[in-house]
């Protein structure tokens, strides 16, 4: 989820239309879509830098939009699981063509940064035993953890802030990962449910005689039928690596709070720990790879899936990790704007956003113990980590220089 200190004001009763512009210009939607492949393509720069220029060019210099549309979807994403940049593509194309819209725009946002990191993964694939390139990522490793440690602490510092409950969730699931080495997913979830209590505990009322009716009934039918979800996907699961692949992604896709970075440890758990499928080593290559190309940081996902089954391993991660972030924009979407005051889906947001910037803190110091192995990476590492602390630098800068300085070193 986006948690960066972009705000959305607005009122509820802003809810828009799919399907119909209400913003003053009115682009053809293959104009939008091209806007969107161009951003793709060249958007540097992190998720916040990504939404300004969105917000520079559909509401300020183009006016596609209306303001408190565009503020709408920026709520939305900072709310749901996913990246915020991609979240707020998909939420445009939501209001122009509704659930088909918000498709074709991720796709058009997220194609080019998945066909550059899919070639990339083919070429390491093939090279990664080559001297040059094991020194290019001797360099980038330790960059690459210096730049998680600062999102770890912006993500930390943002999102609690002077809630000492807050910070009290970040450090318990912060010791659980850095000791167990695990990220404990079941504490994300945990800890939102606990703001709930904590915040705001729903009002339980007496159940009272009614009339069955036949929608609840068949709500109540799709609940009973989760057992037999649940069986299907462990079939599924079981099925071979491709179906395994898809199912990971898709639940990491679905819990997905914080920043971008935020990620990181629920893959390195999947990918490393549980099911084997890549080494600390190519998990931080893969992370490098993620911050070195355009659009979101979770395209990762297409370099493990690419590594673990191929070019259809790509496909697969891909879309299986965006399957959940699609959703959470599509079906909420104008019930969220009504909403969005919820008490509690803000105290749960609150909850999961302090537990996922302790697993990222506590990746931090798990990772670190494999890209860290001597002088020169320490050196790197802290050099790094106070370039980025004193100036603005873009991460595919830096992670580049890094691949520089280790080809030289190494």
């Amino acid at each position: 989820m986006g948690s960066e200190d972009t705000t959305a004001p607005g009122s509820a009763g802003d809810a828009e239309i799919p399907g119909r512009a209400t913003a003053p210009g009115h682009p053809g939607f293959a104009t939008v879509l091209r806007y969107f492949l161009r951003l793709g393509t060249f958007g540097f720069g992190g998720p916040i830098a990504v939404v300004g220029y969105m917000q520079r060019d559909l509401v300020e210099k183009r006016g596609w939009m209306a303001k408190q549309e565009f503020l709408n979807g920026v709520a939305l994403g900072q709310t749901m699981p996913g990246p915020l940049a991609a979240q707020v593509a998909m939420w445009v194309g939501y209001l122009k063509r509704g659930a088909l819209g918000a498709a074709a725009t991720a796709l058009a946002f997220i194609a080019p940064s998945f066909l550059i990191v899919t070639g990339v993964a083919a070429v390491y694939a093939h090279y990664a035993g080559l001297s040059a390139v094991q020194a290019l990522f001797y360099g980038i490793a330790p960059a690459v953890m210096a730049i998680i440690t600062i999102a770890a602490y912006k993500l930390v510092h943002l999102t609690d802030g002077k809630d000492w409950r807050a910070w009290a969730i970040s450090a318990v699931v912060f010791a659980v990962t850095a000791l167990s080495g695990r990220e404990p997913i079941y504490l994300i979830v945990g800890a939102g449910l606990l703001m709930i209590t904590l915040d705001a505990r729903p009002h339980l009322r007496l159940p009272r005689r009614r009339i069955p009716d036949p929608g609840k009934d068949k709500a109540v039918r799709g609940i009973a039928a989760w057992p037999l979800a649940s069986t299907t996907l462990g079939t599924l699961a079981s099925g071979g690596t491709l179906a395994s692949l898809g199912l990971f992604f898709l639940k990491t896709g679905a819990l997905v709070f914080g920043s971008g970075l935020a990620i990181v440890p629920l893959l390195r758990d999947g990918v490393v720990v549980q099911h084997h499928w890549l080494t600390q080593a190519q998990f931080l290559d893969a992370v490098a790879m993620g911050l070195l190309t355009p659009g979101p940081v979770v395209i990762t996902a297409a370099f493990i899936g690419y590594l673990v089954g191929g070019t259809t391993g790509a496909l697969v991660a891909t879309v299986a990790i965006f399957i959940p972030i699609y959703l959470g924009v599509v079906v909420p979407g104008r019930w969220f704007v009504r909403h969005r005051d919820n008490p509690q889906l803000k105290a749960f947001v609150t909850g999961a956003t302090a537990a996922a910037g302790g697993a990222l803190c506590g990746a931090v110091v798990v990772l670190t113990r494999q890209a860290v192995i001597d002088i020169p990476t320490a050196a790197i590492a802290l050099t790094t980590l106070a370039l980025l602390w004193r100036f603005k630098i873009p991460e595919p800068y830096v992670v580049s220089a890094a691949g520089i300085l280790g080809l030289l070193l190494h």
